[in-house]
């Protein structure tokens, strides 16, 4: 529920959140798990072989926990980010600054490669950040890119895959447009492309994961901090245009394109609200953290 709950937030990916909770190795082996072997074992009807070799039961819970959150989270969502911005931001902020401490920790040794692949992960996430968003493109091989680009950033701490896809250009025409309409046109390529690379993609995790597991998690860690830039509290929208200049509306409400921040932030009531808010996101993370550690134990 964690991480359907991180995607639907602007800019927090669900990635973030296995890796917060100690399951995102477990999540990439399970997914890269849908090989030749499962398809034999579904061909014989080995359904026990089959649940027990891609980690079925594990991926049922994940997968019927991210439903059920986007479901019943994404109202209560739009409510806060329409009424309380800076609060909802100051709170997931304050959880994101404190996964860098708890993700970042859980690195054997900080040697040189680690320390360079942090610093290259925190400089790609902010790149990414501000990147102008590319020109609509409808063309087949197009989407698939949007899909394989949209899905690994899904499941890649600190990248988000909506915010991947407003800078690739399609964000309105694939969220928006075409799952209004039920365009498959559209929506078909963008699925080929998810899951092909959500599988492929997995394979690649696993086999660094395995090897460069150091390396691995600290420029995971990298794109966690970078990502902080998207998520700063105080930031003012900026709304997506048309060809003509006009505010392009969702259900009579304009669709934000992206967040430009403000600083210095004003400092008011509403700022020391905030400040504590980012502490209450810090302290729930730390109760995350600590709740594992005894379970684990």
């Amino acid at each position: 529920m964690g991480m359907g709950a991180a995607n639907v937030i602007p800019g927090v990916s669900g990635g973030t959140i296995a890796l917060i909770t100690g399951i995102f190795e477990r999540l990439i082996n399970a997914i890269k798990s849908f090989n030749l072997r499962a398809i034999k074992l579904l061909l014989k009807f080995d359904l026990k072989g089959f649940a027990k070799h891609t980690d079925l039961q594990f991926l049922t819970a994940i997968f019927l926990g991210v439903i059920i959150a986007i479901v019943s989270l994404a109202r209560l969502f739009d409510y806060l980010f329409t009424n309380y911005p800076v609060y909802i931001w100051a709170y997931f902020f304050g959880l994101v600054l404190a996964s860098v401490y708890f993700v970042g920790k859980t690195v054997s040794s900080w040697k040189f490669s680690s320390i360079s692949t942090f610093i290259i992960g925190a400089a790609i996430a902010v790149m990414v950040s501000v990147l102008n968003p590319a020109t609509e493109n409808q063309s087949f091989f197009y989407l698939i890119l949007c899909g394989v680009a949209a899905i690994c950033s899904m499941i890649l701490p600190g990248l988000s895959g909506s915010f991947i896809l407003f800078v690739m250009g399609n964000y309105k025409l694939v969220a928006i447009d075409a799952i209004n309409n039920a365009d498959m046109s559209i929506l078909l390529p963008v699925i080929i492309g998810a899951v092909g690379g959500l599988i492929a993609f997995s394979h690649l995790l696993s086999w660094v994961f395995k090897r460069y597991r150091d390396e691995t998690i600290s420029l995971l860690t990298g794109f966690i901090l970078g990502s902080l830039s998207i998520l700063w509290p105080w930031q003012k929208e900026v709304f997506m245009l048309d060809e003509q200049g006009m505010q392009i509306l969702k259900d009579g409400v304009p669709v934000v394109q992206k967040y430009e921040i403000i600083l210095p932030p004003q400092i008011d009531f509403s700022f020391f609200l905030a400040v504590l808010f980012i502490f209450i996101g810090i302290f729930n993370i730390w109760l995350i953290e600590n709740g594992a550690s005894k379970s684990n134990t």
